[in-house]
């Protein structure tokens, strides 16, 4: 298996800023110093939704290489340490995890302006 990535759902937290500021002062460096074998990180924030009020706020992926990397990771300290972090941050509820394989559909940007 590869392209398998940590998806983590943050709900909405209670105060946004006050989140962003422990999420990218504290979390961020944790996250990239400790989860051994990522290849990339994507942090998404998520802005509104046309349903309503979006039920997240951030969706990050973290990706690697194989399964079993992501695996060694989580149960690596670093990866236990990275994960409860994210957990404690969460002041919207608790976060959702995700395990998931990546697949990439890619267009011909020529062919669509024809």
């Amino acid at each position: 298996m590869s392209n398998v990535k940590l998806i983590v759902m943050y709900p909405r937290p209670k105060d946004i800023t006050a989140f962003e500021r422990v999420y990218q002062n504290e979390h961020v460096p944790m996250a990239v110093e400790k989860l051994a074998g990522k290849t990339q990180i994507v942090a998404t924030e998520v802005l509104s939704s046309p349903q309503g009020a979006a039920p997240f706020h951030r969706i990050v992926e973290v990706h690697f290489p194989s399964k079993q990397a992501l695996e060694a990771c989580a149960a690596s300290e670093g990866g236990k340490q990275t994960l409860a972090h994210a957990v404690s941050i969460s002041s919207g509820g608790t976060p959702i995890f995700l395990v998931a394989e990546e697949q990439t559909f890619i267009f011909d940007r020529s062919a669509q302006s024809a």
